[in-house]
């Protein structure tokens, strides 16, 4: 199987990308692993200027020896390459799966929309650098190769009872609300996770998540880990469980519990639609 890397968004560096290819090479060996050149570019904050992070991405989607893209990391930028590289992907990219969480939810969320392949949330190669042995990093290696259940979200079949499901970072969903890349999500069950916010901001996230247009007709609600919540200065007053179960009641949809989707090593792979 060979499995191509790209980075729409923020690069990685040689020394990540040995151990990568170290890693798959003892776990998974007749995987063959993939760096695009574009991965280890520099353009300020990005992995090389918009149009060659979108030419990366489009070049890899639409080769046809690829099988699945796994994205390099997340940061911000991938929504700089949707109005040019999404209208570009072909044949061959609608047999893909697409791999990634955070920032790549505008990819994935963008690709889900336009029914092209088959996205999911899930560790990224970048995860690789965790101190968990590599676990989470084996994780989506599992899921991409063997699409081995046990990878997956545990609560999926319990809460989902047969439904779709999508799982977005939080900060990603609302800005993707209100534009043409955000999917129908109708009838999913939608699973949220977010970090390094204070909470005032998950809160008005939230807001903006209940009363989202394009969000009307959710089967429920599950929320995940919030990471390295910042200081809110007064304190703020209200737990996660409380902030969600408000908003879930003015959305008019269940809240169905909690998810093991996060910004850590614990992030477990969702499939956009049924597993």
């Amino acid at each position: 199987m060979k499995i191509g890397v790209v980075a729409p968004a923020r690069g990685i560096d040689e020394a990540l990308a040995a151990r990568a290819l170290g890693l798959t090479a003892v776990a998974m060996p007749a995987v063959d692993l993939v760096f695009h050149p574009q991965c280890f570019l520099s353009d300020g904050h990005f992995a090389g200027p918009d149009a060659t992070r979108a030419a990366a991405f489009v070049e890899m989607a639409n080769d046809p020896a690829i099988d699945a893209i796994w994205f390099a990391r997340g940061g911000y930028g991938s929504n700089r390459i949707l109005h040019g590289a999404i209208p570009l992907l072909g044949e061959a990219a609608r047999r893909k799966t697409y791999l990634g969480y955070s920032d790549m939810g505008f990819l994935l969320g963008a690709l889900y929309a336009a029914k092209i392949g088959r996205p999911v949330h899930g560790p990224m190669v970048a995860d690789v650098t965790r101190s968990d042995g590599g676990t989470a990093f084996a994780r989506s290696l599992r899921w991409l190769v063997h699409k081995d259940r046990s990878v997956l979200d545990p609560g999926l079949d319990a809460a989902f009872k047969g439904r779709p499901a999508a799982a977005f970072n939080l900060a990603i969903l609302t800005a993707l609300t209100g534009t043409p890349w955000l999917p129908d999500l109708t009838d999913h069950v939608l699973l949220i996770e977010d970090v390094s916010e204070p909470l005032y901001r998950i809160d008005r996230m939230l807001f903006t998540m209940a009363h989202a247009t394009q969000l009307k007709g959710l089967a429920g609600v599950r929320l995940g880990q919030v990471r390295d919540i910042q200081p809110n200065d007064p304190p703020w007053g209200e737990t996660l469980e409380t902030m969600i179960v408000r908003w879930c009641g003015e959305m008019g949809v269940p809240y169905l519990g909690r998810a093991a989707v996060e910004h850590g090593k614990d992030n477990m792979v969702v499939p956009f639609g049924i597993a």
